[in-house]
């Protein structure tokens, strides 16, 4: 796959997580409905965190010469979903609650900043929406 076809990718896996965890973060917890759409949620982020780790880093150092610094977060990602899971499953809902924090700070919010920084991607192809 192209660099192009994997950013569309993600941006197909990372806007609806942002909409739907931001909804998961300010509403009711612990309902069925919280659970059916954070479903949705850990799978659209662990596949953000896969897809992210075969897009090459495009700037700053790279390990391999493919990975760079913000691949970390894909790996936070990865970690995350999981975890979260298991402590949800365990009944430890303050793990849980940890661990969505830097699920939605690390792998998004942090994350998404960059990506609007110079020489990315998101950075070129979001002038052509915005008048």
């Amino acid at each position: 796959m192209t660099y192009q076809t994997l950013s569309y990718l993600h941006l197909l896996t990372v806007v609806p997580s942002a909409i739907i965890g931001a909804y998961l973060f300010l509403g009711s917890k612990g309902t069925a409905f919280h659970k059916q759409i954070g479903k949705v949620y850990m799978a659209l982020m662990f596949l953000t965190g896969i897809v992210t780790l075969f897009m090459e880093a495009s700037i700053g150092p790279k390990l391999m010469n493919h990975f760079g610094y913000l691949h970390l977060f894909s790996l936070l990602t990865m970690y995350s979903v999981p975890t979260a899971i298991i402590s949800a499953r365990r009944g430890d809902i303050t793990a849980h609650k940890r661990s969505m924090i830097y699920l939605y700070l690390g792998g998004i919010a942090i994350a998404g900043s960059f990506a609007f920084g110079p020489g990315r991607f998101l950075s070129s192809v979001l002038p052509k929406f915005i008048p």
